[in-house]
């Protein structure tokens, strides 16, 4: 069962990094992630009342959840406004090998000869891709955007290990808290977060510089989230989930993305970077194959 929903969140999350990319073109990050993360929580009111508060005891593990996430939304977003899709998506997919070794040294999940193939692949397709962008003009020792992108994978593999710890039963060593409750008050606690960063920091200063405007790609961008991580954390609550075999297949929303920004932003250098991604998919395979 874990693993349709695996497959399941992976496709809605594909559709959420196009709807993202669509409705940042030209667009002020912000804006468009503070509204986001209000359409969020609007969608999860009714989960956050039905499972209740809980008391600080459960609340200080998600405002921690909503840290993580919010600091690897921000620099994801900047990333995604100013590097292509078909960049994006590969460097996101090598998430899982930052998972997988954070597994090993917290869960004590030992990496075979399959999953050190895979990470080894992970790193060649990153040294690739750092040669292959270099034809549109992106350095990734000197652009801050990439660092960004970086930045963002490395936050979003903490926030993929400490979602197993919140998920895993108290008896086994885990906070055991409710999906639902995670899922709801971590996004109502970002929405808070970007208000008082849209009032401190884009309406006295950035607003002439980067202007908002609507996008009805816009409101997608929450109901696919919504929708993905609802499958993901689901997915996570069945004893025989392994984070990072979870992990790994959501990543394989890069095959949706990437098809993306070929067809639809009609992206460049598409051969080398579809080389990239198939080294990509390819390390995928082995980290799947060595977590059976």
């Amino acid at each position: 069962m874990w693993w349709s929903l695996s497959f399941l969140s992976a496709l809605l999350l594909g559709c959420y990094d196009s709807f993202k990319k669509a409705s940042l073109k030209d667009n002020a990050v912000i804006p468009v992630l503070f509204i986001n993360t209000l359409l969020c929580s609007l969608i999860l009111l009714p989960m956050a009342v039905q499972t209740g508060f809980g008391g600080w005891n459960v609340q200080k593990f998600i405002l921690l959840k909503s840290c993580i996430v919010l600091t690897s939304w921000v620099a994801g977003y900047f990333a995604m406004k100013h590097l292509p899709l078909t960049l994006v998506g590969p460097v996101n997919a090598t998430r899982p090998v930052l998972v997988l070794i954070g597994a090993m040294f917290l869960f004590g999940e030992r990496l075979n000869a399959f999953q050190w193939t895979g990470v080894a692949l992970a790193a060649v397709s990153l040294f690739l891709m750092s040669r292959s962008s270099r034809k549109e003009g992106i350095d990734f020792g000197h652009d801050r955007w990439v660092w960004c992108l970086i930045l963002a994978v490395v936050t979003g593999a903490c926030s993929g290990l400490y979602d197993r710890y919140l998920m895993a039963p108290a008896a086994s060593g885990g906070a055991g808290l409710n999906r639902l409750q995670v899922l709801s008050w971590y996004n109502i606690y970002q929405c808070g977060m970007m208000g008082i960063l849209m009032l401190a920091l884009w309406l006295p200063k950035e607003r002439k510089s980067s202007p908002f405007h609507w996008h009805w790609t816009i409101p997608g961008i929450s109901v696919f989230l919504v929708a993905a991580d609802y499958l993901y954390l689901k997915a996570l609550t069945d004893p025989l989930a392994m984070v990072s075999v979870v992990s790994m297949i959501r990543r394989g929303s890069v095959v949706v993305s990437f098809l993306f920004g070929a067809w639809i932003f009609h992206e460049k250098n598409l051969r080398s970077k579809a080389l990239d991604l198939a080294l990509v998919l390819l390390g995928m395979f082995f980290l799947y194959w060595g977590s059976r």
